[in-house]
C-alpha cells in the first residue's frame, strides 16, 4: 500500500507486479475500499501491472475539492495514473459503483483503455437495495452514516455475499475503519445523490453515459452475482444489450462481489481477455 500526491490530495493504492508489464486498474464500489480486490492481485499479477485504488473520497483517500459526481471520480483516478507514471492504456475492471466510474472513464478518454470488465455495475437499472435510497432522505442519510457501529457494519457486509461466511471480524473492521475516515459520509452522500434518490437509481445520467459508449469496441466482459441484494442480477440483460459484443457470466449462489466468493473463477473469465488484447 502506497499514497500517491494528486493535485494536493493524498490517494491510496496497492501496486503488485512488473511496473512493465501491461496495466490492470482495479476500482471498488460506493464506501468501499481497494481491499475488495486484494484476492485478484495475486491471481491476474503474473503477467500484469495490478493497480487497485482508492477512489478519491473512499477508503483512505482524501476528498477532490470538486462535489463528487462520476466525472470528478473519473478525472481524479486518471490523474492519479499520471501521477504514478503510467500512462499507457489500461485494463479497467470496476464493481458496482467502480464500473459506473469506469465507463465514466472510458467516454471520457477511449484512447487510454484496452478493455472494460464490468462486475455487478450500477448503470444498467433503477433498482437498488433500499438500505442506499434511504440515503436521500434530507437528514436520514447523514444520521445512517454516522452511525456504523460493529453491528451496523455486520448487517452491511451481510448485504454484499450470499456466502455470510465472508462477513468476517476482518472485513467488519475494515469498513469500520473507512467509515471513520472524515471524507466518507459527505462524499458518499454525495455521490449517492448524484446517481439517484428514494425511487432508485435516475435514468438520466445512466441514458446519457450507455449513449457515449454506444458503438464502442473496447473488448468487454461482462459479471454478475445471480444473488446480488445490491444491483439485482436481472440488470444483466440490460448491460448485454447496452454492450452486445461483450461476453457475460452470471456466477451462480454468488453476490455483489464475485471478485471475492468466486475469486479463482472470476481470474478465469477475465484472464483470456487480457491476453488477447494484450497480443
Amino acid at each position: 500500500m502506497r499514497f500517491a500526491v494528486v493535485r494536493g490530495t493524498r490517494i491510496r493504492l496497492h501496486e503488485t507486479g512488473d511496473p512493465a508489464a501491461p496495466p490492470v486498474v482495479l476500482l471498488h464500489g460506493i464506501g468501499r475500499s481497494l481491499e475488495d480486490w486484494e484476492l485478484q492481485h495475486p491471481l491476474l499479477d503474473d503477467g500484469y501491472r495490478v493497480i487497485s485504488i482508492d477512489m478519491p473520497g473512499f477508503g483512505m483517500s482524501q476528498r477532490m475539492p470538486e462535489p463528487a459526481t462520476l466525472e470528478v471520480l473519473a478525472d481524479g483516478l486518471w490523474a492519479t495514473l499520471d501521477a504514478i507514471g503510467e500512462t499507457r492504456p489500461v485494463h479497467l475492471m470496476g464493481n458496482s459503483l467502480g464500473g459506473a466510474v469506469s465507463m465514466t472513464m472510458l467516454a471520457g478518454a477511449p484512447g487510454r483503455v484496452s478493455s472494460l470488465t464490468l462486475v455487478n455495475s450500477a448503470g444498467f437499472g433503477k433498482e437498488v437495495t433500499a438500505a442506499l435510497r434511504f440515503l436521500a432522505v434530507p437528514g436520514l442519510g447523514r444520521q445512517m452514516l454516522r452511525r456504523i457501529d460493529r453491528a451496523t457494519a455486520a448487517r452491511m457486509e451481510s448485504l454484499l455475499f450470499a456466502d455470510r461466511d465472508l462477513v468476517t471480524p476482518a472485513r467488519v473492521e475494515t469498513a469500520i475503519r473507512i467509515a471513520r475516515q472524515p471524507d466518507f459520509a459527505p462524499v458518499y452522500l454525495e455521490i449517492a445523490k448524484a446517481l439517484g434518490g428514494v425511487r432508485g437509481i435516475a435514468a438520466t445520467w445512466r441514458t446519457e453515459l450507455l449513449a457515449q459508449l454506444a458503438g464502442t469496441a473496447v473488448p468487454t466482459t461482462l459479471a454478475w452475482g445471480d444473488r446480488d441484494l445490491i444491483l439485482p442480477s436481472h440488470h444483466l440483460e440490460a448491460a448485454r444489450a447496452a454492450f452486445p459484443h461483450a461476453r457475460a457470466h452470471l456466477f451462480p449462489e454468488t453476490g455483489h462481489m464475485p471478485q471475492i466468493e468466486r475469486p479463482a473463477e472470476f481470474a478465469g473469465l477475465v484472464r483470456p481477455m487480457l491476453s488477447q488484447v494484450t497480443t
